[in-house]
């Protein structure tokens, strides 16, 4: 008979230094707006899975969709600002 040995040493051996650090943190906020606009769209689509869309269920999804295409650009366009000499866009 084998025994079924855990292997929470070898999980929990990195924890001390598993927290995301300030840059991660700064990153994963600049991120948000996008990752909430995601979330909306990923909701109605959701909501279309066991009917078939209505013209308001169409419409939701076309505003999300847009809603995560601005969001992609603010954050292009802020990762560019920041990474161009002299603040030119």
């Amino acid at each position: 008979m084998s025994h079924i040995v855990t292997v929470q040493d070898a999980v929990t051996a990195f924890a001390d230094f598993m927290e995301p650090t300030d840059a991660e943190l700064d990153a994963i906020e600049q991120e948000s707006p996008l990752i909430l606009a995601e979330v909306d769209l990923l909701d109605a689509q959701i909501i279309t899975l066991d009917r078939t869309p209505t013209e308001l269920d169409k419409r939701r999804i076309r505003r999300a969709r847009n809603r995560v295409l601005a969001a992609r650009r603010d954050l292009v366009n802020r990762a560019a600002g920041a990474s161009a000499p002299g603040g030119a866009a």
